[in-house]
């Protein structure tokens, strides 16, 4: 395994300690559909981790993209 590839992905991707979430566990805080969830993990606007066959998306970044789309009313 290359080390520098691993070192170069840490230093881009600060780790936190936030809580990690199933996709069926974002979609009921989303109140979306599943393939809603794919679907923003597949256009890359929802971060995710891979594992084995499976996403898991960190709390932080939930919040990250519900404030990113936060509109003002009126």
């Amino acid at each position: 395994m290359d080390t520098t590839k691993k070192t170069e992905a840490t230093k881009s991707t600060p780790i936190s300690r936030a809580p990690f979430l199933t996709v069926n566990e974002v979609s009921e805080i989303l109140r979306v559909s599943n393939m809603t969830v794919y679907r923003l993990i597949k256009t890359g606007d929802l971060p995710a981790v891979r594992v084995g066959r499976s996403f898991r998306v960190r709390e932080d970044d939930i919040d990250k993209y519900l404030s990113d789309r936060y509109t003002k009313a009126g």
